[in-house]
């Protein structure tokens, strides 16, 4: 039986193990990127037990070398017919008054920015040749208008999505879907941890599941929820002076 593959990094976070169950069934591969061993192995017997073959590796995607070798042992293993790029953090100013610390924000950029590109550019360079594929690059709302108290995470968020349509536009000659999916609040430690106010926020399984439902209409964008989507779209039609009150009016102040 053909199996279909689905590699998922970031997969002990609140979306990513969302995402291993929604996809998890008979016929289905997966393989599961984290940093928390435990989890891993608890959401692998939960897909396990919903039928699906589950491959799991702990990898610090900040780590360079461990990157490159684990990429190019997928490419021999198993190169999947679905990637979700999801594995990311968030950071904000320890308190009122400073900024943020730059080796946490170097920290973020490599993760959030380089590992995520090095993986889709690698993925995508491999589905090109084979004529078929799907990456999905994990952006946010904060890439419409940067926040003022997260401006590094909002910047991270920025360059996925650019850089997600720009790769859709090239590759979608070759047989190769990228899209960017743009959530709002989901709720999770790192959501909660984020300064300010979250409106609409959804729960990692709800959100899961329209992330799904949109990969498989190869939608070039899966922003959600729809009120707030519209918000953030509209907020970065107006002049930067502009929007940057009617964000501190909405509690987004640094």
């Amino acid at each position: 039986m053909t199996r279909t593959v689905v590699l998922i990094t970031g997969a002990t976070g609140a979306i990513g193990q969302a995402l291993a169950e929604a996809y998890a069934a008979p016929g289905v591969s997966l393989v599961l990127l984290g940093r928390r061993t435990g989890v891993l192995r608890e959401l692998a017997a939960r897909c396990e037990a919903r039928g699906a073959r589950v491959r799991t590796t702990v990898l610090d995607l900040r780590d360079r070398a461990a990157l490159q070798m684990w990429l190019d042992g997928q490419v021999d293993e198993a190169l999947p017919d679905l990637a979700i790029i999801n594995a990311g953090v968030n950071l904000s100013a320890s308190q009122p008054g400073r900024g943020e610390d730059w080796d946490e924000v170097d920290g973020l950029l490599e993760l959030n920015v380089r590992a995520s590109l090095r993986i889709a550019h690698a993925l995508g360079e491999r589905m090109r040749r084979r004529g078929a594929g799907q990456i999905a690059l994990m952006s946010s709302q904060a890439a419409w208008r940067g926040l003022p108290a997260t401006p590094s995470y909002s910047a991270s968020k920025a360059a996925l999505k650019a850089y997600g349509e720009a790769l859709r536009d090239g590759l979608a000659r070759y047989g190769v879907r990228v899209n960017v999916v743009m959530p709002g609040y989901v709720s999770s430690p790192m959501c909660a941890a984020m300064p300010g106010p979250k409106p609409f926020e959804w729960d990692a399984a709800r959100a899961a599941r329209r992330i799904r439902r949109g990969l498989a209409a190869n939608r070039a964008r899966i922003s959600f929820p729809f009120p707030l989507s519209l918000g953030c779209w509209l907020l970065a039609g107006l002049p930067p002076g502009l929007s940057g009150r009617v964000l501190s009016w909405l509690g987004y102040g640094a």
